[in-house]
């Protein structure tokens, strides 16, 4: 699996995290920030426009709501080899 995506793998697997309940954005960045430049999954979301900072919460954007419930309707088989895959080659 190449560096974008376990990026891909790891962004989703932090959104899914996010998606299981309401997090700070100091929460948020004690679990996924990184010092690596390899591996920027925070940044990423960011970026994308997949999540937004509002009042110290972490919120998904239309495009990272969208992108959490098109996960959660593929098969289990395949987000687990997914984020297998991710954790895997760090």
């Amino acid at each position: 699996m190449n560096d974008s995506s376990a990026g891909s793998a790891l962004t989703i697997q932090m959104l899914e995290w996010l998606a299981e309940r309401p997090r700070s954005y100091a929460e948020t960045l004690e679990a996924w920030k990184t010092s690596c430049p390899r591996l920027t999954i925070w940044e990423d979301a960011v970026r994308e426009s997949l999540v937004r900072v509002e009042r110290g919460a972490v919120l998904f954007t239309p495009a990272g709501a969208a992108l959490v419930q098109n996960v959660e309707s593929r098969s289990p088989d395949t987000i687990a080899s997914s984020t297998s895959a991710a954790t895997t080659s760090r």
